[in-house]
């Protein structure tokens, strides 16, 4: 790959949208959920599947469950998404994501967290 293609190829990776999210694992043998937000809900998402195929728990929370209900007693549930302004820094992008993850967490009171 010649040096040109190369920059491109950098420059359009980085121009490209970020979008991030709160999601929950939820292990639908108990009810119970880890709620998380991340920078990168696709990355996030290929976790969670890669997980599951591998039967190796990504999450330590989940461990004892894990191992006792199996990797299919587990679901991603994507719960709100946020696109990165061009503007933001990634500790400021971060703190929004924080924040989503504060009201969901207020949102889902009733039910019980990991």
């Amino acid at each position: 790959m010649d040096k040109d293609t190369r920059k491109k190829l950098i420059s359009s990776y980085k121009e490209r949208p970020v979008t991030g999210g709160v999601f929950a694992i939820v292990n639908d043998a108990t009810g119970r959920m880890l709620l998380l937000a991340e920078r990168d809900i696709a990355g996030s998402k290929n976790k969670f599947q890669f997980a599951q195929s591998t039967n190796l728990c990504a999450y330590g929370k989940l461990g004892e469950d894990w191992r006792k209900y199996g990797p299919g007693a587990f679901r991603f549930q994507l719960l709100e998404e946020l696109e990165k302004k061009p503007e933001q820094t990634s500790e400021e992008f971060m703190e929004d994501l924080q924040v989503l993850a504060e009201l969901w967490r207020e949102k889902l009171a009733d039910h019980d967290f990991y």
